[in-house]
């Protein structure tokens, strides 16, 4: 596995690089043979607290991402380590089962950016809309949309379903469960 180890102006040391790599390579290896690639950045916040980022890129087009704070970078690697940990471990099954199903059917949307005018910018009454990258829309179940909506730590996924060919999309609603949106399955009934 590739292991990337950086800091947002925080001088990563040799300490806390070779407690990544033990703590990270062990978790990505319990769950896959060869996990790709991964990513750790540390940063320090205003509120004075480190903050490590960790993305783990496992092939498939799956990638776990978490995040935690803490007073100092080691509790706050620990604990978003012990998170993709539990995340990886609810989902290990499928996660499995995932690379021997037939690769999704792809499409790419590109987003465009509206910005309003410059009255209403300079009011703060709307926000602007900015969207800076291209996506691919998958085709999946609604299981594997979930999935990946969990290990990304995405607050949406947008999506097609296989049943039907139409785009869905699952969420994250304030109460902390998932909503489905699927426009074309109401049409079938």
């Amino acid at each position: 596995m590739q292991l990337t180890v950086k800091g947002k102006q925080l001088d990563v040391g040799d300490s806390l690089r070779a407690h990544v790599e033990e703590q990270l390579g062990h978790t990505a290896t319990k769950y896959f043979r060869d996990p790709i690639e991964a990513t750790v950045v540390f940063s320090k916040e205003k509120n004075h607290l480190f903050k490590a980022d960790i993305s783990i890129h496992v092939g498939g087009g799956l990638v776990l991402q978490t995040h935690h704070e803490a007073d100092d970078p080691y509790p706050a690697f620990d604990i978003a380590a012990k998170a993709a940990g539990k995340r990886l471990s609810k989902y290990k099954d499928k996660l499995r089962d995932h690379r021997k199903t037939e690769p999704e059917e792809v499409m790419t949307a590109a987003y465009t950016t509206l910005r309003g005018d410059e009255d209403e910018a300079e009011g703060g009454n709307e926000p602007a809309v900015v969207a800076e990258m291209e996506t691919q829309v998958l085709t999946l179940a609604v299981s594997d949309a979930v999935m990946r909506l969990e290990l990304g730590d995405m607050p949406a996924l947008m999506f097609r379903n296989p049943s039907h060919g139409g785009l869905n999309m699952v969420y994250r609603r304030k109460d902390g469960n998932i909503g489905w949106v699927d426009p074309d399955g109401l049409k079938k009934k």
